[in-house]
Formats: C-alpha cells, structure tokens, sequence
C-alpha cells in the first residue's frame, strides 16, 4: 500500500504544478513573450492567460509603462573645441513587446548609446555659447533621431532633456566674471538713469515751483497794488470831502519828513518844493498862534521876560 500512496502524492504534486503552469495571471500595463519550444508563440497580455504546462514557456516579461532612464554624464566637444558634460534623461516607453526582445538585445544599452554618439554629433556643430542656450533644438533634434532608430525595436521616445550641461572650470569661471561684469554694468546703468531722472523730477519741480512762486508773487503784488491805490482813493475822497486848509497840510508834510529819513540808505534825499510851501504856512500859523499866546501873556504883568507888550507889537516885521 505504501508505493501506491506515493505515487499518488507524486501524481497530485505533478496535476498541482501543471496547474500552476497552465494559468498565467499578467498584470496590467505588462505583457509576457511565450515561445514553444524555443520559438516565438504569442505575447500574452493583461489578464488571465492559460498556456500549455510543459511546453509552453514565458520568455521574458515586459513593463509597457513609461520609463524614466537617467544617463551619466558625457563628454562633449563643441565646435569651438571645448570639452563639456552633459547628463540626460529618456523618457521612453515599450509599444511592442515582441520587437523589444527579439529586435535588441539590449534596447536600454542601445538607446543609452545612440544617445550619445547622437549627442556628439550634434553638439558639434555648435559652439559653446550656442550649446548653453540652445536646449530646446538639442532636445527636439535627440528625440528626432532616437524616435526614428528605435521604432523598429519596439521603442518609442516620448522626451530627451538635458538635465545638465558642464562647461570646464576655467570656462566657468571666465562666464561668471563676464556675468558679473555685465551685472554692475546693467546696475552702473539703472543707477545712471535713476539719478538723471531725480534730477529731471527735481529740475522741473523746482521750475514748476518756481512758476507758481512768480505767479503768487505777481497776484500778490496787483493785489497789494490795488489796495494801495484803493487806500490813496480812499484818503483822497476823505481829505476832499473834509475841505483841509493849508495849515493841515503843512502839519501832514512835517509827520511825513521822520518816515522820509527812515532807512540806512538813506544817506541822501530830496525835498519836495511843496515842504517848503508847508512849512512857511506853518511858521506863519505857528507866529500866529504866539501872538496869541503873547497877548494873553502881557495881562501877567512881567510875562514877557522884561520887555512890554506894547514893544512887542510895534516891533517891525524882518523880512
């Protein structure tokens, strides 16, 4: 009884194996080459998939997705002879699975190397300050050429992009001082026309204050000037309507001679003829008004310091 038990296990063990083998679960976005006794079959895709055990066998499983395949730096030589690294990434993706296994032994080596002998070739046709900043034509002339050679393996290159692009040290350094240079000359220049501007602002702030200044000053001088007239108006219409005698006049004059000597430049100044009209019709009014002074003086007896009143009035006139 034993040796038929063992086989029996043998036998369930087979029928288990053979049912793993026959039933092939591909996940999405895969797919699975399947050769029969070493040829080609079919390619298997997503789902469920039976297969003969045995004789049937998968080959190699691919990822349809997009990839993603980041290149080290290469060396590059522009047209003007300078050495420069460059990285780039590959976003590709798998659109025939049978083609990528049996077109290319390797589709990533491959695309990794016709990327940089493509790269090469076009990079040397450029110089260095075109190479820098030319990156979009580097990258739509890589994709070009990479789509069109690896369509027959089964590849198709979405995008190529030059993450980076290394000029030599000495290059580099001679870039950043021209930058710099080229950065207080821009700052030299903002400075230049900010300051010729403020003094432009400035300029014709000060002519704009300077107009309305004169134009203040003007208004301000017809207005004085008209009150001035208006007051001479005035005080003409009020002495013509008080009727003044000559003897107000003459006293007008005399109160108008301190104000005439005001001023330290005043070192020399004219008198009117018509002072010395005043001041004869005031004298005269004055002697008038001491006359009448002396004559209520003589009633006192020796008011007149020793001379009579009756000598005083018949003293003649000096002309």
């Amino acid at each position: 009884m034993e040796p038929v038990i063992i086989v029996l296990i043998i036998l369930v063990v087979l029928v288990f194996i053979a049912l793993i083998k026959t039933i092939q679960v591909i996940p999405q976005a895969s797919a699975a080459i399947v050769e029969r006794f070493g040829r080609y079959t079919r390619t298997l895709n997503a789902g469920l998939n039976i297969v003969v055990p045995f004789i049937d066998t998968i080959r190699n499983r691919i990822d349809l997705r997009e990839q993603v395949v980041p290149f080290p730096p290469q060396p590059v030589i522009t047209q003007d002879n300078l050495v420069v690294n460059i990285d780039t990434v590959i976003y590709y993706q798998v659109t025939d699975a049978r083609a990528a296994t049996y077109e290319v032994a390797s589709y990533i080596q491959a695309i990794e190397q016709l990327t940089v002998t493509t790269l090469r070739n076009i990079i040397g046709g450029m110089d260095l300050e075109r190479t820098l900043t030319s990156r979009e034509e580097i990258n739509a002339a890589l994709r070009g050429v990479l789509d069109e050679a690896t369509g027959k393996w089964g590849i198709r290159v979405n995008r190529v992009e030059l993450k980076a692009i290394e000029p030599p040290t000495s290059i580099q350094d001679s870039m950043e001082k021209q930058m710099r240079a080229d950065r207080d000359k821009r700052a030299a220049i903002l400075q230049a026309e900010g300051v010729r501007q403020s003094e432009i602002l400035r300029a014709e702030g000060e002519k704009q204050s300077q107009i309305l200044r004169a134009e203040g000053e003007a208004k301000a001088a017809a207005l004085r000037a008209e009150g001035e007239a208006q007051a001479v108006r005035t005080v003409f219409e009020a002495i013509h309507a008080g009727d003044p005698d000559q003897k107000l006049l003459s006293y007008q004059y005399l109160q108008m001679l301190p104000k005439i000597a005001e001023g330290d430049a005043n070192k020399l100044w004219i008198v009117p003829s018509e002072i010395g009209d005043a001041l004869k019709g005031l004298s005269g009014a004055m002697g008038n008004i001491g006359g009448l002074s002396g004559g209520s003086g003589s009633g006192g007896g020796n008011g007149g310091a020793g001379v009579p009143a009756q000598e005083r009035r018949e003293k003649p006139t000096i002309d």
